[in-house]
């Protein structure tokens, strides 16, 4: 189990704790030690069974047995044909098993695929290249943008350092780093500032860590061995019929019983019994005693139903080609009928209820509020205000906003392969920074046109402890922008984006009904109400200033560009839910199945989401990773009928909501896309 001290202590105890060297690494013969003593930095899987097992596991059937049974009293009888057909469909049976349960396992190679195939260490002193397998705790770690994590690490360095983790945690928006502080012990994984998980991806920014966790020792091991801890359940269906082989064969076995003893009594002399004894009785009587045996277990052989695996295969195959002709690929056949007893689902919220793609929904500029339709990546949408259409590039306000939005942004909108005719579109970057382009380019503001007429000459970087990121431009048009309010189009313009409070306390002016005015608290407070009233429809909120400037300065920083700033407006954005979810979860309601929403996102988005799609109602109890570590198995089953929302989870959390709902006798279904899903996945009943 991957390690979890490192991050509630510092750094440098870290690096003494794990015998290494921040700046030279380990020696080449600590490497080796260390390689035979914790292995392959990879993700290993459990030996399978053999053939034979598998072919054995196939007969430990009640129903089977019987089939067995009658086809041999059948041979016994000289039925052969019987005997060649009950054997015919007890072999295909088995044969179909075997080849279920000889498929690979597609999870854990899932996993595999995540890992890095190399990594930037420090050893001997040296950087060097090496493949990620072979990486051992301790060893000193470089990462940048566009890299995945090789292990998981106790942050060292981060300059700007942000990493994706939604396939981790579920949280929509990369995590910004700090390897400076340290954590609280119980901390949840998707709050651990100062630590890098295996197979998450640095979108933003450099970073340097110690290795901590490798192979089946990380977070991604802990959950491919929890995937290979589960042992596979029987479906209802197959419950149910193995219910009714036990009820079929006692009932055969007393009927045939009980006709054998009435026959004996009415056919036979068993007076001959008490008279003569047992052994003459049976001589007298033999013939007539085997015909009777013979009769019974024939009638037996008519009661069983040899018929019936064959006739639920067919059922089953045909339901699953009506499944398949709606989109659904089902890999197991049992399972087409256990997603009719479904009684509860389970759904992750990143990727599966909503579109995993920030997208822009509201905006403030020049006092106006105005909403942007349209989702994803597609640069397709419209603004509005109170439903009638506005044009952001005909008002100041939204102009410089949207300008701001893009130029002050390092993502960038693709056009990628078309999809079902429809041009399809992929962002390269932080998928916030890729919203603000994506509406912008609604506006009708690309950035490959802005670049050419309004190019970076330099920039100040984000970092966290700003908040804000800050860019130069030089416009080759000194007409591109007619601010009002006696103000002339700059020769430079700096553009300041980040969290609207940072960038607010620099403004002395802003931008409002089409001039530039001087900016007074009233006129603050109302920005700020603004921004509160986005965040609290769980939008993630960025406000955008400029500052026309005469050239761009010598010494170029924060402490020079951003001051006297005008502040322009806010964008507010959110990873919004699928047009389908809100009338299938109608739909699911209707026929009475529970959904409920299980996500590591933060409780007030996953609230907001939650409420917009139809999930959550008044009712509804809303649980935290925290609160379900202070519940015990016992104490979750008793509540968890009322549950609707859980939020901040782990892979651990997850299945741990399943077994509760599987314990008040629930049939659960789980859906998800992520690798913090597969556990529950695996755990669920489909």
């Amino acid at each position: 189990m991957a390690d979890e001290v490192y991050h509630c202590i510092p750094h440098d105890e870290t690096a003494e704790r794990l015998g290494t060297h921040i700046e030279k690494g380990l020696s080449s013969k600590e490497v080796e030690k260390r390689v035979k003593e914790h292995g392959y930095n990879e993700l290993t899987e459990k030996p399978r069974p053999g053939f034979l097992k598998m072919l054995l596991d196939q007969f430990n059937n009640f129903l089977i047995i019987i089939l067995i049974i009658a086809a041999l009293v059948s041979l016994l009888l000289g039925e052969y044909v019987d005997a060649i057909a009950i054997m015919t469909i007890v072999v295909i049976n088995a044969v179909v098993g075997v080849i279920q349960e000889s498929k690979a396992e597609q999870a854990l190679a899932a996993l595999k695929k995540m890992a890095a195939p190399n990594a930037q260490v420090i050893r001997d002193g040296h950087q060097q290249t090496i493949a990620s397998r072979e990486l051992v705790p301790g060893d000193i770690v470089l990462i940048e943008a566009g890299n995945y994590v090789p292990a998981d690490m106790r942050l060292v360095e981060g300059f700007n350092l942000k990493i994706e983790e939604a396939s981790l945690t579920g949280e929509s928006v990369p995590v910004e780093k700090v390897a400076a502080v340290v954590l609280d012990k119980e901390i949840p994984l998707g709050d651990r500032k100062n630590s890098a998980f295996m197979s998450t991806l640095v979108t933003y920014g450099r970073g340097k860590g110690i290795v901590t966790g490798t192979g089946m020792h990380t977070q991604m091991g802990l959950i491919a061995d929890m995937l290979q801890s589960y042992e596979e359940e029987a479906t209802p269906l197959q419950n149910k019929l193995d219910q009714l082989a036990k009820v079929l064969g006692i009932g055969c076995l007393a009927i045939c019983g009980i006709i054998f003893v009435w026959g004996l009594i009415r056919d036979t002399h068993m007076g001959v019994i008490f008279r003569d004894g047992f052994l003459a009785y049976l001589a007298a009587e033999k013939v007539d005693i085997v015909n009777l045996f013979m009769t019974a277990v024939s009638l037996a052989i008519a009661a069983v139903p040899e018929g019936l695996p064959a006739v639920v295969t067919i059922c089953l195959a045909l339901g699953m080609q009506r499944m398949i002709r709606r989109h659904a690929l089902i890999r197991k056949l049992p399972a087409v009928e256990t997603l009719g007893c479904a009684t509860v689902i389970c759904s992750d919220k990143t990727g599966t209820l909503t579109q995993n793609e920030m997208t822009v929904v509201q905006g403030w500029a020049g006092g106006k509020r105005f909403k942007v339709s349209g989702e994803g990546y597609s640069p397709v949408g419209q603004f509005s205000i109170n439903d009638q259409p506005f044009d952001p590039i005909k008002d100041l306000g939204a102009s410089l906003l949207l300008h701001g939005a893009v130029l002050c942004n390092d993502a960038r909108l693709e056009e990628g392969e078309a999809e079902k005719g429809e041009k399809a579109w992929r962002m390269i970057g932080d998928p916030t920074e890729g919203a603000m382009v994506v509406a912008a380019a609604k506006g009708g503001l690309w950035r490959g046109k802005l670049e050419a007429s309004i190019p970076r000459v330099s920039e100040i970087p984000f970092d966290s402890d700003r908040k804000r990121m800050a860019t130069l431009h030089k416009p080759k048009e000194r007409d591109f922008l007619k601010l009002g309010g006696g103000v002339d189009s700059p020769a430079v313009v700096a553009f300041v984006k980040g969290a609207p409070d940072m960038v607010l306390d620099l403004c002395e002016h802003i931008v409002e009904d089409g001039k530039v005015v001087p900016i007074d608290e009233k006129k603050k407070q109302t920005v700020l109400e603004v921004n509160r009233d986005l965040a609290r429809h769980a939008l993630r909120v960025l406000g955008v200033a400029f500052r026309p400037m005469d050239a761009v300065p010598e010494t170029c920083n924060s402490d020079v560009v951003e001051q006297k700033l005008t502040f322009v407006g806010l964008m507010g954005m959110i990873d919004p839910p699928r047009q389908e979810v809100k009338d299938a979860i109608k739909i699911a309601q209707g026929a009475g199945l529970k959904s409920v929403m299980v996500t590591g996102d933060y409780k007030d988005t996953a609230e907001a989401v939650a409420k917009e799609i139809g999930l959550l109602t008044a009712r509804g109890k809303v649980f935290t990773g925290a609160e379900l570590d202070a519940m015990s198995q016992e104490a979750l089953t008793e509540v968890i009928e009322d549950v609707e929302v859980c939020c901040r989870v782990s892979p651990q959390h997850k299945s741990k909501i399943v077994e509760a709902f599987k314990a008040k006798g629930h049939v659960v279904a789980m859906t998800g896309d992520g690798v913090n899903d597969a556990p529950a996945l695996k755990r669920a009943n489909i």
